[in-house]
């Protein structure tokens, strides 16, 4: 059998990222919640058996967490030197050390809700990444739901088995409980990173689904809908890892486990789940245009970065924005500090993109474009420009400006107030508390185990405010 130029050429790449993830992961040993398989675990063929309800679910992930406790706790010693340690009992970083251990699903619910929200988070997060938002949603009159999604909030070899079909029939099961509490109030979702990849397989399936409530509207932080050609390896690589004595090579990335609410850790299994999702959404999205029937999902509203290492901002708008012909659609695009690259080594710069998307009068979505007010200036202004419009509207001072320092937001920034305590701006005043934010540190190379990309990506948002507002007034017209 001959075979074609560009099979080799795939062949070859698999084989070095295999040659790669050997020898990276070589030197990096293989701890318990490396190697821990928790059977606790909800999968999708445990729906209309073991859990037929959200109530079901919840059940099991009580048991999933005793089992966490027994199996990978108990095999972590305690003390000083484990004082970053997630699995550490009593470290800084265990998860139970904090008011609420976000790594679990929760309920917030009302007297008389005015609607619900479900909150789907991103791929190795938790419902920790939401929350903010959903206590604030609360706080307006909502019924919020934080799922955790399979394989997340206890150890990162749960991305191991993990699939996104596991992760899409915890959705469901969500989703059927919020419309048995809510009857017939409305339902939105509010997806991050893949979550958002979720939102949207979820929407597709009730359009031709009379069981399942369809959401009266999307909002989508970050969202997965195109990533790196590189995760089309992680696929055969995953399988490989799975294979007697490969264990290893199933791990793209191992890192020491100091994050209470996000794994740092993960697995090429995770990256294949990503790409299989995103393609099945991103076709499906696709048919649906071709069909005239793009206008029957319901009204998107995405937050981008217009730097994102994570995800596409191009597929963003060509795989799903530009197929929707509701012009209720709306895009905001935070740009890079234009004022701080001046002096700064910058690589990549998406202006053209984005002089591209402001110039564009046949685009059927809105954009606010949150940049600075001129080259010269750190303070921010948010540029309007309606659907099928080639020009700027309105022009709103924010009354903020970039935070010294900082030249872009990131995938990771986007849900996250400054004021975290956690990932945010400033420490927490107590100091004994863990915080994993804005971080000063010098000194030579070589000697952190964590890498430099880790300390260098922004984990906050500097216009938090403007995701907030847009999210609430954005809801309050859909309900």
């Amino acid at each position: 059998m001959t075979l074609s130029p560009i099979r080799i050429l795939a062949l070859l790449a698999v084989a070095g990222l295999v040659t790669t993830a050997v020898v990276s992961c070589a030197s990096q040993p293989l701890d318990p919640w490396h190697t821990a398989r928790l059977s606790e675990e909800f999968d999708a063929r445990m729906l209309d058996d073991e859990v037929s309800t959200f109530a079901d679910y919840l059940a099991l992930e009580d048991r999933l967490f005793a089992e966490l406790r027994d199996e990978v706790y108990a095999e972590v010693g305690t003390g000083p030197e484990y004082v970053l340690v997630r699995y550490s009992t009593g470290s800084a970083a265990d998860p139970e050390q904090f008011e609420q251990d976000y790594n679990r699903s929760f309920e917030l619910a009302g007297d008389v809700p005015r609607g619900g929200v479900l909150l789907l988070h991103g791929m190795s997060d938790s419902p920790y990444s939401l929350h903010s938002i959903g206590e604030t949603l609360h706080r307006d009159g909502y019924h919020v739901l934080g799922l955790r999604l399979p394989g997340h909030g206890t150890v990162p070899s749960g991305l191991k088995t993990a699939s996104w079909q596991d992760m899409a029939a915890a959705t469901r099961l969500a989703m059927e409980h919020l419309a048995r509490r809510l009857g017939d109030k409305t339902v939105h979702i509010i997806g991050y990173s893949t979550g958002a990849a979720l939102a949207l397989d979820y929407s597709l399936t009730a359009l031709d689904d009379a069981t399942l409530k369809s959401p009266a509207s999307l909002v989508l932080v970050s969202p997965a809908i195109g990533i790196t050609r590189a995760a089309v390896l992680a696929r055969p690589t995953a399988a490989l890892g799975r294979a007697p004595g490969m264990s290893r090579v199933g791990w793209s990335v191992i890192t020491p486990e100091f994050d209470p609410f996000k794994y740092n850790s993960f697995t090429y299994n995770a990256g294949a789940q990503v790409h299989e999702l995103t393609r099945s959404v991103g076709n499906r999205v696709a048919n649906l245009a071709a069909s005239g029937d793009a206008d029957r999902l319901p009204p998107v509203l995405v937050f981008k970065s217009a730097v994102d290492a994570t995800v596409s901002t191009t597929a963003v708008v060509d795989r799903l924005l530009v197929q929707l012909t509701d012009s209720r659609n709306e895009l905001v695009l935070f740009d890079i500090n234009r004022e701080a690259i001046k002096s700064t080594l910058l690589v990549s710069d998406p202006g053209p993109l984005t002089d591209q998307l402001m110039s564009r009068a046949d685009l059927p979505f809105s954009i606010r474009l949150i940049a600075n007010e001129h080259a010269e200036s750190e303070a921010v202004v948010e540029h309007y420009k309606p659907a099928h419009s080639a020009s700027v509207r309105s022009t709103m001072p924010l009354g903020s400006e970039w935070p010294q320092g900082v030249i872009s937001l990131s995938h990771v920034a986007l849900p996250f107030s400054p004021d975290d305590p956690l990932y945010g701006r400033y420490p927490p005043e107590k100091r004994d508390r863990l915080f994993l934010g804005q971080a000063e540190i010098r000194g030579e190379r070589g000697l952190l185990r964590i890498s430099t990309d880790w300390l260098l990506r922004l984990r906050y948002n500097p216009f938090y405010d403007v995701v907030e507002n847009r999210v609430i007034e954005w809801v309050g017209e859909f309900d």
